[in-house]
């Protein structure tokens, strides 16, 4: 018996891009801004996709939270083989656990045996919303995943994990939470004949009114800095001045 895949992907600006931040300090420019998938939820789609190829899922449903623009994403992750997609609309701002409930109200309506997320966005690098899911659904969660084997007779999911150590080796019951790491896979590009037949697939929207999810922020950005900038480096001439500016400038311990 095959199963359906939820996979949770973020449009956020582009990697390519340099950052510039406003000049009131709430945040960073976004306008007229090149955006794109974020890369670790174009990895989580394309082992989506490898598992439905492999004939272990029969539906790919990728999901995005935001802006009306984000509809533009979803049409990436449709043309790169996702089955439809759903466009979750608000236009405000949003954090980690109201992300995270908005997906326990779309899983519990979709009903699918795997959620597959980014292990964080490149934007906020929060890092949050797959463990904060799998915490409100109360599904086991494999994080930074690097390798995933599914055994459906068995009704589990093996998930390798880089930890500081090495690697360390999870057995998960289905239905579970895999976010991923770079290591995993290398995402496809979309062809363009993918792009064409992208544009007639289905976006759902809906709104968090609609999922009951109430929306509500548990964080205040206070002010947006750009870090300082580095300082220019200086040349010695001897292995001695470099030791006397280690010791009484950089303060070696």
């Amino acid at each position: 018996m095959t199963m359906k895949i939820m996979v949770a992907i973020k449009r956020v600006i582009d990697y390519a891009v340099k950052i510039r931040v406003k000049p009131d300090k709430t945040g960073v420019e976004t306008s007229n801004v090149k955006m794109s998938m974020n890369p670790f939820c174009e990895i989580a789609l394309e082992e989506a996709l490898r598992i439905k190829e492999s004939g272990r899922a029969s539906e790919v449903v990728a999901v995005s939270v935001g802006t009306a623009q984000c509809a533009d994403t979803l049409r990436t992750g449709l043309a790169m083989g996702a089955d439809r997609a759903i466009h979750v609309d608000y236009p405000g701002s949003l954090y980690p656990l109201s992300i995270a409930k908005i997906l326990k109200a779309l899983v519990e309506a979709e009903k699918p045996g795997l959620l597959l997320l980014g292990k964080q966005a490149i934007d906020d690098d929060c890092n949050q919303t797959g463990q904060m899911v799998a915490g409100l659904l109360k599904w086991p969660q494999g994080t930074f995943a690097s390798k995933v084997v599914l055994d459906q007779e068995k009704q589990v999911v093996t998930v390798d994990r880089e930890v500081d150590g090495g690697l360390e080796t999870l057995c998960l019951e289905l239905p579970a939470v895999i976010t991923t790491d770079l290591r995993l896979n290398q995402p496809r590009y979309a062809t363009l004949p993918n792009i064409m037949k992208a544009k007639s697939k289905v976006i759902t929207k809906v709104t968090p009114q609609e999922l009951n999810v109430e929306i509500k922020s548990d964080l205040d950005v206070v002010q947006v800095t750009e870090p300082p900038k580095r300082k220019a480096g200086v040349v010695v001439s001897s292995v001695d001045e470099l030791i006397d500016k280690l010791k009484n400038e950089v303060h070696i311990i």
